[in-house]
């Protein structure tokens, strides 16, 4: 299915939710915040929220560092 991730357009597999979708980005070493649709998408539902056709996903990926 084709969606969009921080403003670039991704051919993705249909069905994933949130959480899949951050398993298939390589996004598993740290938190991340989930925007989906211009709403935020609480960590406690990246599991049952699911990613739809045409949806619109940031992704922020927090790192450590000074």
């Amino acid at each position: 299915m084709d969606i969009i991730v921080n403003g670039e357009p991704r051919q993705v597999p249909a069905g994933l939710s949130v959480r899949g979708l951050i398993e298939h980005l390589g996004l598993l070493d740290g938190p991340v915040a989930v925007e989906q649709n211009r709403q935020v998408v609480p960590r406690a539902r990246h599991d049952s929220t699911a990613v739809a056709e045409g949806d619109v996903i940031e992704v922020v990926h927090f790192v450590g560092g000074g």
